[in-house]
Order: C-alpha cells, then structure tokens, then sequence
C-alpha cells in the first residue's frame, strides 16, 4: 500500500516547517506518490510566484515531480470521486474540491493519505489518514 500526500505536506517541506525528506528517509518500506490534481496546485503556486521565490518553488516542485510517481485521474477515480463528493454533500459537510480527488485517488489505490488536514480528510468513509509527525 502506498501513502499518497496531500499538497500541504509537500509545501511545508518547501518551507522548512516540515522535515518532508526526513520523514520519508524513515519509512524505507513504505511507498510515496502524489495525485496529478497535487501537482497542479502545486503548479498554481509557482505560477503565483515572483522572482527568486517562483524559482525556488518551481525547482522544489520540479524536484518532487522526479521523485514521486504522480497517480492520474482515470474513470474509476471519477467514480470514487463522484461517489465521496454525493456522501459528503448529503452530509452537509464539504470539503475542498481538490480534497476530494486526492481522497478518491487514494481509495481506488487502496492507499493512504499523508496530510495535515485531518479535519477534512477524515470525513471520507473508507479513507485511512496519515499524520506526518
């Protein structure tokens, strides 16, 4: 089973709150990917940048993207997707959008999901929540 992590760990190793490398270093058992719907929210910060800091995320990001397979939208996750979105709506309890597409790319992978934001994350029935620590 792999851990699939969610934008806001891989930013808070980009800004040094966050060992990311290290914590990954001591899972050496344990697989990493990033959903594509990440990757473009990542992009979306560089794209906001300016100057030295849009070259310093985008060498970041770019670096991510060598490292960790990145796990596509396919028909199946838009199943899992539209399935988790239905659910959570009826509950009266969104969360984001992009939210949603990691936890259905997680749930057809049978992953887990490595983020800060258990509050959201862990309103998704069959969803396994990681917490980097």
């Amino acid at each position: 089973m792999a851990i699939i992590l969610d934008a806001d760990v891989i930013i808070r190793g980009e800004k040094g709150s966050f060992d990311l490398h290290g914590w990954v270093a001591a899972r050496p058992d344990e697989e990493f990917e990033v959903a594509a719907i990440t990757i473009a929210e990542l992009w979306h910060g560089v794209e906001r940048a300016k100057g030295a800091q849009r070259a310093k995320r985008e060498g970041y990001l770019q670096s991510v993207v060598a490292s960790l397979p990145i796990i596509t939208y396919t028909e199946q996750t838009a199943y899992h997707h539209a399935r988790i979105w239905a659910e959570l709506e009826a509950k009266g309890k969104m969360i984001g959008y992009y939210d949603i597409v990691v936890a259905a790319t997680a749930i057809e992978r049978g992953s887990e999901v490595a983020t800060f934001n258990r509050r959201h994350f862990d309103l998704v029935r069959g969803l396994t929540v990681v917490e980097p620590k």
